[in-house]
C-alpha cells in the first residue's frame, strides 16, 4: 500500500499532500485515502455504500485531478465519503480509471469531521514515475 504525508510549508490555508506508491493503481487509491483522511476519520464512516465509476482524461494528471474532484463532489452532493477504494488505471488512447468505492454517509454524531474539502487545485500538481514507483503532489482547497 502506498503512503502519504501532509506538507505544511506548501499552502497556508489549504492542505498539500505528497503521495507515493509502487503502482499507478495504488497511487490513485492512496490519493483517495489521503483525501478522505483529510476530510473525516475513516473509522467513523459506516461501510454501507458501494459504487463503481469510470473516468477518462487525456493525461494522468487530469485523471487524478478528476478522480479527486469526483470524490469531493460525492461528499458535497450526497454527503458520502469513501475510505476504501479499488482502482484500475490504464492507457487506451486516453487514460482511463475504473474504480470501486466503498464507504457511507456522513452521519452527525457518528462521523468525526476533520476539514471540509472544497476542491482540488492545480497549484504544484504533479504525477510522475520515480525509480521506486509513482509520486503525486496535490493541494486541496479547504
Amino acid at each position: 500500500m502506498g503512503s502519504f504525508r501532509r506538507l505544511d510549508d506548501i499552502a497556508i490555508a489549504d492542505c498539500a499532500l505528497d503521495v507515493t506508491a509502487g503502482t499507478l493503481d495504488d497511487l490513485f487509491a492512496t490519493a483517495a485515502r489521503a483525501l478522505v483522511e483529510t476530510m473525516v476519520d475513516p473509522a467513523t464512516v459506516p461501510p454501507s455504500v458501494t459504487r463503481t465509476l469510470s473516468l477518462e482524461a487525456p493525461t494522468l494528471e487530469l485523471l487524478l485531478f478528476d478522480w479527486l474532484s469526483e470524490l469531493i463532489f460525492r461528499k458535497d452532493a450526497a454527503g458520502e465519503v469513501f475510505p476504501r477504494t479499488e482502482v484500475a488505471v490504464c492507457e487506451q488512447g486516453a487514460f482511463r480509471l475504473d474504480g470501486r468505492i466503498e464507504g457511507g454517509a456522513i452521519e452527525p454524531g457518528r462521523t468525526a469531521l476533520r476539514a471540509d474539502a472544497k476542491g482540488v487545485t492545480l497549484h504544484q500538481f504533479v504525477v510522475e514515475r520515480t525509480p521506486e514507483g509513482w509520486h503525486a503532489r496535490f493541494v486541496i482547497d479547504l
